[in-house]
């Protein structure tokens, strides 16, 4: 198992099913951008009621970011080419929101950024 923590662009909606155990959980396509510069699709699944939630509120092309266990494997398509696979179990994911969330309570609840000013994050889409 690696422990990962990767950040991305959601690539469609994340999908709510219900296991065999009656159990929800959530499953997403992230795309992420590798070191060399290649997109790699990152296939997400996550049974923590937050993770799930989070997931679901996100539309098409959102920013998150996601820790949990990933499992990486090799797939080979018709050309003969061998091609990675990536699978996440997302235990976190961290959105804008969160993120605006945390550093008003870091702030504390009288505080708030200087006039005309807003903290990182709010009212601006952030790039990973």
């Amino acid at each position: 198992m690696i422990e990962a923590l990767i950040t991305g662009k959601l690539f469609g909606t994340a999908q709510a099913r219900t296991g065999k155990n009656g159990k929800p959980y959530a499953m997403a396509k992230v795309k992420t951008t590798g070191g060399d510069g290649d997109s790699l699709f990152v296939s997400v699944i996550a049974f923590a009621d937050a993770a799930c939630a989070a997931l679901l509120a996100l539309k098409d092309g959102d920013a998150l970011a996601l820790a949990g266990t990933l499992t990486v494997k090799v797939w080979t398509d018709r050309q003969g080419v061998a091609k990675p696979s990536v699978d996440l179990v997302a235990a976190q994911v961290l959105t804008v929101y969160h993120l605006t969330r945390k550093r008003r309570a870091v702030a504390g609840p009288d505080q708030s950024p200087p006039a005309g000013e807003q903290f990182p994050g709010e009212h601006e889409p952030m790039n990973f």
